[in-house]
């Protein structure tokens, strides 16, 4: 695919030099493709050096996904970070760019620029307004860098010379240093596209496999139409996949599952895999059961002390007997108390990159330096972002890690 992308470039360069020799000027020092996130702070750092700075995007809008960010409030960082809240071939790669890029360093652009925010839980932080003030920031701050973007501006071929040259609707754009901020592929409503890993093995760079990360599952059809009743119900558990495990809420959707815990442990679940669910963490299950044997409830009544009534009814009658809690036996007990707290299922899939957060995978990290974010091979060409091989957990990771990474670039681009 990557040599679709050369191609492409001189099977349009005569039209556009034809048709719009006038766009074409002297190169710019910076030209970064992508206007989220980690373009855009790029930018900003790149500017600051008094580089001639400009970005580029096929959408009419910058920051697309931003605005949407923590439904509508951006969760812009967390301050519980920590390179361990990251997933990548190479764990140790982020971590240049976490340590000198902060969470109080954002915090830092926030304030000065009279940014409410609070923190909501687990480290996670959200402003006070909405996420458009976020993007205003960043606008500000590229207008007083003096950075340029050419938004609405499809992107044709590229290629390299002495400088980068980008074939583009508004004609042959040169600079001398390439950046790549183009996201990855989740939600292709808000126009995400392939084109960064495209770039990558089109300059012989290597992609590790892709797949939907932090997205809810979808049941088999048989599953499906076993919990359809529970939609819309709610446990907290501790689910577990692969040997990583996630504490949270998880919501029982008519599709399938979704909720918190369920969009970590999709970015450590493969097909195929089952997931774990301890139904009870906060409690061992056995002593709770033995504590009560002596009741003539029915179990699944004593059960639902703990555990929404809906799902104990379905569980129950998947699971046990139904009989009053005085008629098991130490076995029985033992027996249920292991399926509370080991309770199996195994999704069909996921919803795919429609719904999901991220991207797992990307650009191979060892091709790149970490301290730089510029490709080992190309002399100029950076990458940052999502579409490199470091995905984050929830909670505000993902996008730190796009303010990091675009900061780091933006300081050698």
């Amino acid at each position: 695919m990557g040599s679709d992308l050369t191609s492409d470039f001189y099977s349009k360069k005569h039209q556009t030099e034809a048709e719009k020799s006038d766009v074409k000027s002297d190169p710019t020092s910076v030209i970064i493709i992508g206007a989220g996130a980690a373009g855009l702070m790029c930018a900003i750092e790149a500017g600051k050096r008094k580089r001639s700075v400009l970005v580029l995007d096929h959408s009419g809008n910058a920051g697309k996904k931003i605005r949407v960010s923590g439904g509508g409030r951006c969760n812009f960082t967390n301050i519980n970070m920590h390179y361990d809240k990251y997933l990548s071939n190479n764990p140790h790669f982020c971590k240049s760019a976490l340590a000198r890029f902060t969470p109080q360093d954002f915090i830092g652009m926030l304030e000065k620029h009279g940014i409410g925010y609070y923190e909501k839980e687990s480290g996670q932080m959200f402003c006070k307004g909405s996420s458009a003030e976020i993007l205003k920031m960043l606008r500000v701050e590229c207008k007083e860098t003096g950075v340029k973007m050419l938004l609405d501006c499809r992107i044709g071929g590229i290629k390299k010379e002495d400088h980068f040259m980008i074939s583009t609707g508004q004609g042959i754009l040169e600079s001398e240093s390439l950046v790549i901020s183009t996201g990855g592929l989740s939600y292709p409503s808000l126009g995400a596209t392939d084109l960064g890993h495209r770039v990558a093995r089109q300059f012989g760079l290597r992609v590790t496999p892709l797949k939907p990360a932090l997205v809810p599952f979808i049941f088999s059809q048989e599953d499906r139409k076993i919990f359809s009743e529970l939609s819309g119900v709610s446990i907290n558990a501790i689910v577990s996949c692969n040997g990583v495990d996630f504490r949270g809420d998880v919501l029982f959707t008519h599709r399938g599952l979704s909720g918190p815990a369920i969009l970590q442990i999709s970015s450590c679940w493969n097909k195929g895999d089952t997931i774990t669910f301890n139904l009870l963490p906060d409690m061992d299950a056995y002593e709770f059961l033995v504590s009560r044997r002596q009741a003539r409830t029915e179990m699944k009544n004593l059960l639902s002390e703990h555990l929404p009534a809906r799902f104990v009814g379905k569980w129950c009658g998947m699971n046990i007997q139904s009989k009053p809690v005085c008629q098991y036996n130490d076995k029985e007990f033992r027996e249920i108390a292991h399926k509370l707290h080991n309770w199996e299922l195994q999704p069909e899939s996921t919803e795919g990159y429609k719904t999901a957060e991220v991207t797992l995978g990307g650009i191979d990290t060892d091709e790149l330096s970490s301290k730089t974010m510029e490709s080992k091979k190309v002399n100029g060409l950076y990458f940052t972002g999502e579409v490199i091989d470091v995905t984050g957990q929830l909670g505000g990771y993902n996008l730190h890690w796009a303010w990091a990474s675009g900061h780091i670039a933006g300081q050698y681009a």
